[in-house]
C-alpha cells in the first residue's frame, strides 16, 4: 500500500488506520468530553410523544456527524497526533468546568482565561480537575502518542474523507427534513446549548476573540479634550472613594434584606443601599472596563474599551490627584494611564500569605495619604473582596462567622450550606473594610468627602448546579447580575453639592439602575463639564436641589 513516507518509521505499540482514527475521535469527543451538553438536554428534553422521542435520539447523531465532518478536515495526515493531543488536553479542562460548574464556551469566557493570572489559574487547578484532565484527556493522549496511524495514498485519503464528510452532510440533512420543527423549537428555547459542543465551542469562541482583538483600533481614542472641572462656588477639596467589589452579590448582603447581618456595621452608618442594581457583565474583564465607561451595556465592547479613554482619564485630566490601589488580578486596562499601587504584591505578613491579601492592605497608610490632601482627589480600592472558588481565603479568621465553612476550591464538593456560609463571611469582611474606610473618611469633616461600593458582577453558590460567574449575559442567572451598591457621604459633601440625601435614598428604593449609571453619576458628582455626560443617566440628577454649574 502506498504512504506519504516511505522512510523507516518508528516501532509502536499499537497501529490504527487513519479512517477509524477520525471515527473513535469523534465518538470519543460525542461521548465522554461532552458531558456537560448530555446533562444539558437530559435536563431540558421533554419527551411527550413518538416525534420528540426520535428528535432525542437523533441528537447524538447529529452531534457525533459534526465532530466526525470537523476531524475529516482538521486531522491532517502526520500533523493529526498533535492536533488531537492540544484538542483533547483543551476539551478535558473545558469539559471539566463546564460539567463541574456548569459554565458555558463563549468568546467573553476566553477573554477570562486569556485574562487571567497565576494566582486566579492555580486556584483553579484543584486536584479533582486534575483527575479529570489526566483520564479524559492526558491518559487518551498517551495511547495516541504510542500508536502509530497509516494513512492511504494522498487520492485515497481524499477520496474516503470527501465520502466521509458527503456522508455527514447527507445524515444531517436527512435528520433536518424530518425533524426540522423540534430542531427549530428546541433550538429556540435553548440558544445557548451550542455554547456546550466540545470543542466546537472553545474552537469557535476562541477565534472570534482573536477576531474581535484584530480588528481594534490600537490608537487610543480620547473622550473629551475640552473636558473642565467646574465646581460650586464655596466648594472645598473634595475625597471620594469608590470601592469596586469582586463578585459580591446583592442577594447576600443584609442590607438588601438577606435575612443573616453580613453588614453590621454598615447598618450603624447613614448609608443608602440601592436595592436593584445591575452589572454590565458577568465577569470582571467585561464589568470592571464597563463601570468606567461612558457607554452603556448594550454599546459596549471590552476590546474596544482598552484603547478608549474612561472616567479615571476625565478626572485625571481636568485636575484630580488620581490614585488606584489594586488588590484584585489587575485593573482590566481602566487605570493603564493613572497612579496605580499593586498591594497585592505586598509581603506584609499582617494581610498577605505569599499569594493574595486581605483588602484591609488598601487601608493602611490611607488616612495618612488623606491627611496630606491638598486639592480634589479621587480613589479607587479595587478589592478581591468574594473571588472564588477559594472563598474562605477572603477573610482572616476572626471573620468565621458562619459555619460550617467550605475551606478548599473544590466547592461543588462542599454542601450548599457549607458554600454560603464560606461566601457570607466573605460579605462580612467586606462590611469590616468598607465600615473602615468611611470611618477614615469621616476623620476629615472639613472635607468634602464620600464614598460608593459596588461590585463588578455577582456569582452562582450552586443554585440550579451552576457555580461561580461568567455565564452569557443573556443566560445568566439573577444572582450573577444583580449587584450591591452603597453610598455614604459627609454631611460636608451633601452641603457643598446640593445635594438631597433623602431624596437620592427614595431613588434607591424606587428606581432599578446598573453599571450605565455609574460614569455619568461620578462626572456630575465630581462636579467635571464634558460633552461624554448624560443627564438622564445621572442617579442624582433630579435630587439636586441646585443645578449644576
Amino acid at each position: 500500500m502506498a504512504r506519504y513516507f516511505s522512510g523507516k518509521l518508528p516501532e509502536y505499540r499499537f497501529q490504527l488506520d487513519s479512517r477509524w482514527l477520525t471515527v473513535i475521535s469523534a465518538l470519543y469527543f460525542t461521548t465522554v468530553l461532552n458531558l456537560a451538553l448530555w446533562r444539558y438536554i437530559i435536563r431540558h428534553l421533554n419527551i411527550t410523544d413518538y416525534t420528540t422521542f426520535l428528535f432525542g435520539i437523533s441528537i447524538p447523531i447529529v452531534i457525533f456527524s459534526a465532530l466526525y465532518l470537523l476531524f475529516n478536515l482538521v486531522l491532517i495526515p502526520y500533523i493529526a497526533k498533535p492536533i488531537l493531543i492540544l484538542l483533547l488536553v483543551i476539551a478535558s479542562a473545558t469539559n471539566y468546568f463546564m460539567f463541574e460548574y456548569g459554565i458555558f464556551i463563549d468568546s467573553d469566557m476566553i477573554r477570562n482565561a486569556f485574562e487571567t493570572n497565576t494566582r486566579e489559574a492555580l486556584d483553579l487547578m484543584t486536584l479533582r480537575f486534575i483527575i479529570w484532565v489526566v483520564l479524559g484527556g492526558i491518559l487518551p493522549a498517551i495511547c495516541l502518542t504510542v500508536t502509530r496511524i497509516d494513512y492511504h495514498s494522498f487520492r485515497t485519503e481524499c477520496k474516503s474523507r470527501l465520502f466521509a464528510i458527503a456522508g455527514c452532510l447527507v445524515a444531517t440533512g436527512m435528520i433536518a427534513a424530518l425533524l426540522f420543527k423540534e430542531y427549530a423549537a428546541f433550538g429556540r428555547n435553548h440558544q445557548d446549548m451550542h455554547r456546550l459542543i466540545n470543542p466546537v465551542s472553545t474552537l469557535y469562541s476562541t477565534g472570534r476573540y482573536l477576531h474581535i482583538r484584530s480588528l481594534v483600533d490600537r490608537q487610543l481614542q480620547r473622550l473629551d479634550t475640552a473636558a473642565r472641572l467646574m465646581p460650586y462656588e464655596g466648594s472645598v477639596p473634595a475625597v471620594f472613594i469608590l470601592v469596586v467589589g469582586e463578585t459580591a452579590r446583592a442577594a447576600n448582603f443584609s442590607l438588601n434584606g438577606y435575612p443573616r447581618e453580613t453588614n453590621p456595621l454598615l447598618a450603624k452608618e447613614n448609608v443608602i443601599a440601592f436595592q436593584d442594581v445591575y452589572s454590565c457583565g458577568t465577569a470582571t474583564a467585561t464589568s470592571v472596563p464597563c463601570m468606567f465607561s461612558n457607554m452603556t451595556r448594550k454599546n459596549f465592547h471590552a476590546d474596544d474599551a482598552k484603547y478608549t479613554e474612561n472616567l479615571m482619564d476625565l478626572l485625571q485630566q481636568t485636575g484630580f490627584d488620581v490614585l488606584w490601589l489594586e488588590n484584585d488580578d489587575g485593573c482590566k486596562e481602566v487605570c493603564n494611564r493613572v497612579p496605580t499601587r499593586k498591594v497585592y504584591k505586598s509581603n506584609d505578613p499582617r494581610y498577605c500569605d505569599g499569594q493574595s491579601c486581605f483588602d484591609e492592605i488598601m487601608l493602611d497608610n490611607l488616612e495618612e495619604y488623606i491627611a496630606n490632601v491638598k486639592k480634589d482627589t479621587f480613589i479607587v480600592l479595587h478589592t478581591i473582596g468574594s473571588h472564588g472558588p477559594t472563598y474562605y481565603k477572603r477573610y482572616p479568621d476572626i471573620f468565621r462567622k458562619f459555619t460550617p465553612t467550605c475551606d478548599t476550591a473544590d466547592i461543588q464538593n462542599c454542601t450548599r450550606q457549607e458554600i454560603t456560609n464560606t461566601y457570607d463571611n466573605t460579605i462580612l469582611y467586606t462590611d469590616h473594610v468598607v465600615s473602615k474606610a468611611i470611618g477614615i473618611l469621616k476623620k476629615f469633616p472639613h472635607l468634602e468627602s464620600g464614598l460608593l461600593y459596588i461590585s463588578d458582577h455577582g456569582e452562582s453558590l450552586g443554585e440550579n448546579n451552576i457555580y461561580l460567574h461568567g455565564l452569557p449575559y443573556a443566560i445568566a442567572p439573577e444572582e450573577q447580575k444583580k449587584v450591591p451598591m452603597i453610598l455614604w457621604m459627609s454631611d460636608t459633601m451633601k452641603k457643598l453639592d446640593h445635594l438631597d440625601y433623602g431624596c437620592i435614598s427614595q431613588q434607591a428604593k424606587d428606581n432599578t439602575w446598573s453599571h450605565d449609571n455609574l460614569f455619568h453619576t461620578l462626572l456630575a458628582l465630581m462636579e467635571i463639564k464634558s460633552n461624554t455626560y448624560d443627564k438622564a443617566l445621572d442617579i442624582f440628577d433630579t435630587c439636586r436641589t441646585k443645578p449644576l454649574p
